[in-house]
């Protein structure tokens, strides 16, 4: 880090099979990055909604705006890099906050730290925010400040007949990135999945935070250990800069000579030419047009960074049983970049191929209409699979409204009457579905008389009916009134049995449940539970069940249930919650045209950005492309709070209309758009400055020959005046 930034000429580095080694450096270096972000990002809307205790709309709101802050940043790394430390150092530097960053993000998901009673709840959820919202600026500001520094500042390390191997180099670096991303995505959410604590066992979020950390900083070490070998040049003067204060200047001229009486240019940046050469007043023009181009593209991103997000949360209602592997819901998102390595190969060999040879003139703007199509497609395909998510989930009470079903532990049928539901139920059985209720109802039981029953408005509750000393009575319990978190299944007992019983599942109790009473809640993962049941007496037995994701049942124990060996055949069991039954497979489609929509978008995007673009002006607008994508993620902001759709698919198929509205606008703008060859343009203003000089030049001639002209004749004028004074005198 002591080295100062060189201001002329390449050290003579050490090459390894035509390659400078020090690039080897800056590709782990991107890897780990890479894996750190991403890795982080993969868990982060699961860890707002599970540990943070956020609702899905808040979460997906700080979500984007993180996003799209990483997406902000890019142009103020870019000016401190150019304009004042040089790449190297903003590399350096912005790392530094970029790693302290994911170490306070990792700290912030302890939750001993602040869990004083012990009971796996923090205690100050305040601080853990506070801690939350500190490290994901700070990783904000460090992501996007080195973003356009890396990857250029790797070119730097090329001499200028190394064209090959740098091209080389931008494939294996870009290879590097998806390495990381696809890594990460598939590890952090297996570390989430864990349990971790001091106190209790909760998912482990603090390792799935503090894995990307660790890469971190290792790719910062990496980094710096490469420092002796690379070549660093000296900020030069950000080119942004010059085009913002050109660009000023332009309007604050055109606003001065707003007169109709002063002549109109032929384009507003003309008035730039009093104070800017003519060239970069050509290249500004040539940038504004690419960016006015620019201005429909957020959309897209808008819909593609909800993976993230929203159709996370989708996935979190699903089944990822696979088989032989179960898929946890963050994981999801490899599928996109799995089907990134598949799609693009395709794209370009067999798709483009095909329709070039079908005579169809498939320009770059075309294939970016197309994408945003695909995108819209995929929102759809989401919507369409939301319906039938929604159709599989409980109708959960309104504010308004109770629920109630009912459980018989008298050890004969009884006839139940309640509110206006009639039914009968068999001994130690109970309801399949709820009763819901806008009033208190009246309760009866058999021909007996009636009880009113009044339950807490928004609530779920199980009654159980038992019978003391001949008479009949009911006991209410609370249910819960949403899906279990996670996939999780939510499990709890009901003691019919006539002693006390201790139940535990693995290293989770249900706690020692006396008799007619109910156990509390307890959260079992998808799989084979084995619960283990005791009596005071040191008798136990084990009662296996298999489980899927989602679900909520209470298991009711009998007076007849004996500790055998097969116990649990004397268990029944009574399902209040279903299973998660649409299988995350479904989600594959949409991931599959949402990817195919990248690929035609973002790819050609790029390439035709660099395409118009002039040659000194590439950098600003790639930071023109990052800029869509922050604008993006701030339009789900927008759209997610000001929306307030009840139901999700209906803001899916919102997203969808709208894309489809701006990928329509965008193809008129395409239709009328003129494509340019910017070399040729600064070619003919290259060509052009020679004649100016000499038409100057003769200018200036011409004026000295005038001038010079003038001086002559003043001079003779004079000489004559002289002479006469003289002749007089003689005279």
């Amino acid at each position: 880090m002591g080295d100062k930034e060189k201001k002329t000429g390449k050290r003579k580095s050490v090459t390894i099979f035509g390659y400078p080694l020090s690039i080897f450096f800056i590709v782990v270096n991107e890897f780990c990055e890479r894996f750190s972000y991403y890795g982080m990002r993969a868990v982060l809307v699961l860890y707002f909604k599970y540990f943070l205790k956020w609702d899905d709309d808040f979460s997906t709101t700080i979500y984007h705006t993180f996003v799209a802050l990483c997406y902000l940043s890019p142009i103020l790394g870019a000016i401190i890099a150019d304009s004042w430390l040089g790449k190297f150092k903003t590399i350096v530097y912005l790392s530094i906050v970029y790693a302290v960053g994911q170490v306070i993000m990792a700290v912030s998901a302890i939750h001993d730290i602040t869990d004083g009673n012990k009971d796996g709840t923090p205690d100050n959820m305040t601080l853990h925010i506070a801690l939350s919202m500190v490290g994901l600026l700070l990783i904000a500001l460090g992501t996007g400040g080195i973003k356009p520094c890396v990857a250029a500042f790797g070119g730097d390390q090329f001499n200028e007949d190394q064209d090959k191997q740098r091209g080389t180099f931008f494939s294996i670096f870009y290879l590097s990135i998806n390495a990381g991303s696809l890594l990460s995505t598939i590890i952090t959410p297996i570390l989430r999945a864990k349990k971790c604590g001091i106190h209790t066992q909760q998912q482990c979020y603090p390792l799935a935070f503090g894995v990307p950390a660790a890469l971190m900083v290792a790719s910062l070490v990496i980094f710096i250990v490469g420092s002796g070998m690379y070549n660093k040049t000296a900020p030069s003067g950000n080119i942004m800069v010059k085009v913002f204060k050109c660009i000023f200047f332009a309007i604050k001229n055109r606003y001065r000579n707003r007169s109709s009486k002063i002549p109109k240019r032929e384009h507003w940046m003309d008035w730039a030419e009093e104070k800017y050469d003519k060239l970069l007043i050509a290249q500004v023009k040539m940038v504004l047009k690419v960016l006015f181009l620019y201005i429909p593209l957020p959309m897209f991103w808008a819909l593609f960074d909800q993976q993230g997000s929203r159709w996370t949360l989708q996935a979190t209602t699903m089944d990822g049983n696979f088989g032989s592997m179960v898929i946890q819901p963050d994981q999801m998102q490899t599928v996109n970049p799995i089907l990134i390595l598949i799609m693009v190969p395709v794209m370009d060999f067999i798709i483009y191929p095909l329709i070039s040879k079908c005579k169809l003139n498939f320009t770059p703007l075309r294939r970016i209409t197309v994408g945003m199509f695909l995108a819209g497609l995929a929102f759809v395909a989401a919507a369409l699979l939301q319906l039938q998510i929604d159709a599989t989930l409980p109708d959960f009470p309104s504010s308004t409204e109770q629920q109630a079903k009912f459980i018989n532990m008298v050890d004969r049928p009884i006839d139940i009457t309640a509110g206006n539901y009639t039914f009968q139920l068999q001994a130690f059985q109970g309801n399949e579905d709820y009763y819901t209720y806008d009033e208190p109802f009246a309760l009866r039981i058999n021909s007996g008389s009636p009880d009113l029953i009044s339950l807490p408005e928004g609530t779920r509750n199980t009654l159980v009916i038992v019978e003391e000393a001949g008479a009949m009575r009911n006991i209410k319990f609370g249910d819960v009134v949403a899906k279990p978190e996670e996939g999780a299944n939510a499990i709890r007992f009901f003691n019919g049995f006539g002693l006390a019983l201790n139940i535990t599942v693995g290293d989770e109790g249900f706690g020692n449940i006396i008799s007619k009473n109910m156990s509390v809640y307890v959260d079992v993962p998808q799989g084979t539970a084995e619960f283990v049941i005791k009596n005071s007496a040191g008798n136990q037995c084990v009662f296996s069940r298999k489980f899927g994701f989602g679900s909520s049942y209470t298991f009711i124990i009998p007076p007849t249930f004996t500790l055998e060996e097969n116990c649990g055949q004397h268990i029944k069991e009574m399902e209040d919650i279903k299973t998660n039954s649409i299988h995350m497979a479904w989600q594959i489609p949409q991931y599959f045209l949402m990817t195919s929509g990248e690929v035609v978008f973002s790819v050609t995007g790029l390439e035709f950005s660099y395409s118009q673009a002039p040659s000194n002006m590439k950098a600003v607008l790639q930071a023109g492309w990052l800029l869509t994508v922050a604008v993006g993620n701030i339009i789900v902001l927008i759209v997610a709070e000001a929306a307030t759709l009840p139901d999700q698919w209906a803001e899916y198929v919102l997203f969808a209309a709208l894309l489809v509205l701006v990928c329509i606008i965008f193809a008129i703008m395409a239709y009328f758009y003129e494509y340019i060859d910017p070399a040729k343009i600064e070619a003919n203003f290259a060509n052009l400055e020679p004649e100016d000089e000499k038409k100057k030049n003769l200018e200036v001639t011409k004026k000295d020959m005038v001038e010079n002209h003038n001086e002559k004749k003043r001079k003779s004028s004079n000489s004559s005046s002289d002479e006469e004074e003289t002749s007089q005198t003689k005279f």
